[in-house]
C-alpha cells in the first residue's frame, strides 16, 4: 500500500482537530511527509463538505465513505459507474502552474461519461499522487475537485493522496477518480432505440477537454512554442489558457432532455474522437454522416494540426475537434430539443443524422 491518506477528510481525525506535529523524522528524510499531506487536505476541508449532501453520513476522517441511497432518492434505480484520469494534460498544469482545472477536469469528465447512460451521479472518489507533498498545490486540486462536484451535486466521499518519492520525478503528480451515479432502469440509455433517420445534435466542447495531450505536447516541444505564447488567431489567449481550459459538464443541459424522453443514445466524445466514440452506442445496421461544418472549432485544433502536421484523419481520431457530446434524436423531435439546450444556455447543433451501415461513422 503507497503511503496514502484519504482525501474527502481524509485526515485520520474525525474529530477535525489538526493532527500532531512531529519532529523531522527518518521517513521524511525518505521523502514522505505526512504532516504535508494533512495540510494539505484541511486546506480543503470547507469545499469537501460542501459537496456533500442528504445522502453522505458521518463526518469526515473514515476509512470508507458512507453513502444512503435511499436519503438521496435513488431506490429502485441502476448504479453506474466510472473511472478515468486527465492524462498527460496534468503535465501541462504543473508546467503552468494551475492545479484547480485539473480537479474540475476530471470530475466533469467522469459526469459525461456516466451522463451518457442517463445517469445522475451521487459520489465521487479521487486519487492524488505526487512525488513530493506540497499542500498549496495539493490542496488546491482537492478544491478543484470538491467544488466541481458540488456544482454537479455529487459528494466528494473519499479518495488518497499519495506521496511517492522515486516512482514519481520531481515536480510530478497524476490525478484520477471513480464516479458512482444512479439511473432508473427503464431510463436507461443503451443506444437501442436509434434508428436511421434520426438525427445527431452536437454540443461543443471548451478544447481538447483530457484527450489529444501526448500530441499536444510533442507539437509544443517540437515548435519550440512556450505556453505564455499568444498566437493572433487566439483573440489574446495564451497558449495555456487554450489548452487548459477546462472540461465542461453537460449534466446541467442534458437532464432537462433525458427528463422528457427526448434522447434515444449519447456519446461523450474522448479518446478516440468521433470514429471510436459515436459508434459505441449505435445498433446493428446502423452507422452515422457527421458534416464537421457544422461545429466551430475552438482554434486549438487548426493550431496543433497545423503545426503538427497531423492529418485530418487521424485529428478526429485524436482530438474532439470541437464536438463534446453528440446526442441522437428523433426528427420529429430536433426543434424541442435545441429550444430545451437553449433555455438551459446551451448551443445544440444538427451535425449529421443516423443512416443505414456497420456502426461507423462517416465525416465529410
Amino acid at each position: 500500500m503507497s503511503e496514502s491518506t484519504t482525501t474527502s477528510g481524509q485526515e485520520p481525525r474525525p474529530d477535525g482537530r489538526e493532527p500532531a506535529r512531529t519532529a523531522p523524522s527518518a521517513y521524511a528524510a525518505a521523502g514522505v511527509d505526512i504532516d504535508a499531506k494533512y495540510g494539505a487536505v484541511e486546506s480543503a476541508r470547507a469545499a469537501i463538505k460542501a459537496s456533500h449532501g442528504p445522502g453522505v453520513l458521518g463526518d469526515l476522517g473514515s476509512f470508507g465513505g458512507l453513502f444512503d441511497l435511499a436519503a438521496a432518492g435513488a431506490e429502485g434505480q441502476l448504479l453506474v459507474a466510472s473511472t478515468d484520469g486527465v492524462g498527460t494534460k496534468v503535465k501541462l498544469a504543473v508546467q503552468a502552474g494551475r492545479y484547480d482545472g485539473i480537479g474540475a477536469d476530471l470530475v466533469n469528465h467522469c459526469v459525461d461519461d456516466i451522463l451518457v447512460q442517463g445517469a445522475r451521479p451521487l459520489f465521487f472518489l479521487d486519487y492524488v499522487a505526487v512525488d513530493k507533498m506540497l499542500p498549496e498545490r495539493v490542496g488546491a486540486v482537492i478544491r478543484g475537485l470538491a467544488d466541481a462536484c458540488r456544482a454537479n451535486g455529487c459528494a466528494l466521499l473519499g479518495g488518497e493522496t499519495a506521496e511517492m518519492p522515486g516512482v514519481y520525478r520531481p515536480e510530478e503528480m497524476d490525478v484520477a477518480g471513480t464516479i458512482i451515479g444512479c439511473v432508473s432502469r427503464d431510463r436507461l440509455l443503451d443506444g437501442s432505440r436509434i434508428r436511421v433517420g434520426d438525427v445527431a445534435v452536437a454540443l461543443g466542447s471548451s478544447g481538447l477537454h483530457t484527450n489529444g495531450f501526448s500530441l499536444a505536447r510533442k507539437v509544443l516541444d517540437d515548435g519550440g512554442f512556450s505556453l505564455d505564447d499568444r498566437p493572433p488567431e487566439f483573440g489574446g489567449e495564451s497558449l495555456a489558457d487554450a489548452l487548459l481550459a477546462v472540461h465542461r459538464s453537460y449534466l446541467g443541459p442534458v437532464m432537462p432532455l433525458l427528463d422528457r424522453d427526448l434522447v434515444h443514445g449519447m456519446a461523450h466524445i474522448t479518446g478516440g474522437g468521433l470514429p471510436d466514440n459515436l459508434p459505441r452506442v449505435l445498433p446493428q445496421g446502423t452507422a452515422v454522416r457527421i458534416e464537421a461544418a457544422a461545429m466551430p472549432r475552438p482554434p486549438i485544433f487548426d493550431f496543433l494540426c497545423r503545426h503538427g502536421r497531423v492529418a485530418r484523419e487521424e485529428s478526429y481520431r485524436v482530438f474532439n475537434m470541437g464536438f463534446g457530446m453528440v446526442l441522437v434524436v428523433a426528427a420529429g423531435d430536433v426543434d424541442t430539443v435545441i429550444e430545451t439546450l437553449a433555455a438551459a444556455g446551451e448551443t445544440g447543433r444538427v451535425v449529421g443524422e443516423v443512416v443505414a451501415g456497420s456502426r461507423e461513422v462517416r465525416i465529410g
